[in-house]
């Protein structure tokens, strides 16, 4: 295992493309940290120049306190999980997972290999398929088998590039957990790729959001969702997406599309000069009026708006509601939707309720929401505006207490089960 450090990391190619802008990155012994971003925002060009795949233009490279930029991949001591398995069709599951230690040649006696094999795939409870060829397993189980492979390396990281991008839905949420629980009982550092923000929240000890190549903010998944620094990392973060209204600043008064909210004194001063802000609400974050408690209310702000549609999800309801934003705006706005992969569809805002509400599409519903809750941001430099660096830091500092015991306990239970 071994902590790895990126300073200054740039990539350039030879036309003159900027795909890694000047990233840095501190990834802690043991640690499971994600890159996340959207398309082409440079996520897998810097896990393959953590791995040796792609050269560094400039700045520096760690890994175990050593630098590495000039070192061939195979003298990095990594392992990479690629998105196609990458298994030969010819080997069995054995062989496959057997093949880097085959091709150290004399290195690893043939009980030594069995031994390292049986082990991974008890690990990945495959114990029942090594006799088995790729093409007669599914696509878990192929996942499996290369992850398999880079366990039985004794890497001192683990690689992975979009491994489940493949995979069907029910099958992604089985792998996350199984990759959550591989990486807690070995305890190895871990870079993982995705552009699932769902796979970010649920893994990461800590992700990295990425966009056209600059790291926006690294921090816990909870710091993310609930202290993020721009109108671009809460946009990405969050499922269904954060809804994004346009502010019109008049006095003590935030003037929204459907609601009236009085600006509190500790948010006044963040706003002196500006006429017009970028005000973001989580859909969870609005409540059905009906169902909110009389002594609640009086602390929030409750409105009418028209209901388009509705999608009834068994747990939770969600509402659509149209609308038509600020002019001054739209523009950030539209950028925003194209950056983080989006169609640009019409405006709308998506409200979460619990599913005994009875609201229905084509009906005015009253909703509530507590103005505490709400995200400002400017709509030049896409700050956010209410950003409490004070609780962001307590935030992480939760989450690496968090994850310290969680790998303690992982390790605990290994040596009883042993």
């Amino acid at each position: 295992m071994a902590a790895i450090t990126l300073k200054d990391i740039v990539k350039q190619y030879g036309d003159g493309f900027l795909a890694v802008k000047g990233v840095s990155l501190d990834i802690a012994d043991g640690e499971f940290v994600i890159l996340v971003g959207p398309s082409g925002c440079g996520k897998s060009t810097l896990l393959r120049m953590i791995v040796g795949l792609e050269d560094i233009t400039a700045g520096d490279l760690h890994i175990g306190g050593k630098r590495v930029n000039d070192k061939a991949p195979r003298d990095r001591h990594l392992a990479m999980v690629f998105q196609n398995y990458a298994l030969y069709p010819h080997l069995t599951v054995f062989e496959n997972i057997a093949f880097p230690l085959r091709l150290q040649k004399g290195q690893f006696t043939d009980a030594q290999i069995k031994e390292k094999v049986e082990f991974a795939a008890k690990t990945l409870e495959l114990q029942d398929h090594l006799d088995r060829k790729p093409a007669n397993l599914s696509g878990g189980q192929r996942q499996r088998v290369a992850m398999g492979r880079a366990i039985v390396r004794e890497a001192e990281a683990f690689l992975f590039d979009e491994p489940l991008s493949n995979l069907d839905a029910k099958l992604r949420g089985q792998m996350r957990t199984e990759i959550a629980r591989m990486q807690r009982r070995l305890g190895t550092t871990t870079v993982y790729v995705t552009h699932d923000q769902t796979e970010a929240m649920t893994l990461g000890d800590r992700v990295a959001v990425l966009r056209k190549g600059e790291l926006q903010q690294v921090a816990s998944p909870r710091g993310l969702y609930e202290q993020p620094v721009n109108l671009f990392v809460a946009g990405f973060i969050g499922s269904p997406p954060m809804n994004f209204l346009p502010g019109e600043i008049s006095g003590s008064t935030m003037t929204l599309p459907f609601a009236e909210v009085p600006i509190s004194a500790e948010l006044a001063p963040k706003l002196q000069g500006k006429e017009i802000v970028i005000v973001g609400i989580r859909p969870e974050h609005f409540e059905d009026a009906a169902l909110v408690e009389d002594a609640k209310k009086g602390a929030g702000v409750t409105f009418s708006a028209p209901v388009d549609v509705t999608e009834w999800l068994g747990s939770e309801l969600y509402a659509y509601i149209p609308f038509d934003t600020n002019p001054d705006v739209a523009t950030t706005l539209e950028e925003l939707d194209r950056d983080l992969d989006g169609e640009g569809l019409r405006t709308q805002l998506i409200v979460a309720l619990p599913s005994e509400t009875k609201i229905r599409d084509g009906v005015d519903a009253d909703l509530w929401f507590d103005p505490a809750r709400m995200m400002v941001f400017d709509p030049e430099s896409g700050e956010n505006l209410t950003w409490n660096g004070t609780a962001a830091e307590a935030l992480d500092r939760e989450n690496e207490a968090d994850r310290k015991a969680s790998l303690e306990r992982a390790q605990a239970r290994e040596k009883a089960r042993a």
